[in-house]
């Protein structure tokens, strides 16, 4: 169920996701659904904050009452979310997409947006955050709840991956990148309308974003990134818990970008 047909493949390669469907189960969704409900409440939603958090553009510190709230590394736990990244047909489509049988982990995380406050993310690649030498890396987005422009979901421009790395805008204000706003307004993105379950792949070239949530409703999704096992990390790039897990296929590379971390002997 997880392989593309060549049309999606084309899909991919022209825009640089893919929205796909019937990859998880009910069973499987609804046991990640409650685990995911569980820990966001164990971790208290009150004193969680992963919105971004810049300055507007009289370069003054943002106020915002809008928030998201967000945990990482989320197979460390539950088990189920570790189960969910052996996913059959997540890894078929992955490896299809990444048209490469050897995956490896690089992190996960969750961000849930609260009902009438939930904050948009402006436009961004991924790649500032963790570039690779052969550009492999890609992005599984599971959503959890239907998603739209209302409740805060997934924009894309579509085709920008062929852009590569773009200024990043944003380096000059902490830990948090975007391309510059003007050029790419969340405006004039596409929205990728999701339903319950649905999956998104994407190239970490890819301008994304995310609007408000402002139904009410809350807008929860899981999202894991991956890199080829053959490819390395620029840089000195500080390795989460569960980095460098091959999911399907081998690490052949003597100096796999692993053993800089950890000891296997």
């Amino acid at each position: 169920m997880g392989r593309l047909t060549p049309e999606q493949k084309k899909f991919y390669k022209d825009n640089g996701y893919i929205l796909l469907k019937n990859l998880i189960s009910e069973e499987e969704l609804s046991r990640v659904i409650d685990e995911y409900d569980k820990l966001f409440k164990r971790k208290n939603l009150e004193q969680m904050e992963n919105s971004w958090v810049g300055k507007n553009e009289d370069n003054r510190k943002s106020d915002s009452p809008y928030t998201v709230k967000g945990v990482h590394n989320l197979q460390h736990h539950h088990s189920v979310f570790g189960k969910l990244l052996y996913n059959d047909n997540i890894l078929d489509a992955l490896e299809d997409v990444m048209e490469t049988e050897n995956i490896m982990l690089h992190h996960t995380k969750a961000h849930y947006k609260p009902p009438e406050k939930g904050a948009s993310y402006p436009m961004h690649q991924d790649y500032p955050y963790f570039p690779y030498e052969k550009d492999s890396m890609v992005a599984v987005f599971i959503h959890l709840d239907p998603a739209t422009p209302e409740n805060g979901g997934l924009l894309v421009y579509p085709g920008s991956h062929k852009l590569g790395p773009l200024e990043d805008v944003g380096k000059l204000q902490g830990n948090f990148h975007f391309v510059d706003q003007k050029k790419f307004p969340i405006e004039k993105a596409t929205p990728v309308i999701a339903d319950r379950g649905d999956v998104v792949i994407f190239s970490y070239f890819l301008v994304h974003g995310s609007t408000q949530n402002l139904s009410d409703k809350p807008r929860r999704m899981f999202l894991a990134q991956f890199a080829s096992a053959d490819d390395r990390p620029i840089g000195d790039q500080r390795p989460q818990p569960g980095y460098g897990w091959v999911l399907r296929g081998a690490n052949f590379a003597k100096d796999a970008a692993t053993s800089k971390h950890y000891d296997y002997n």
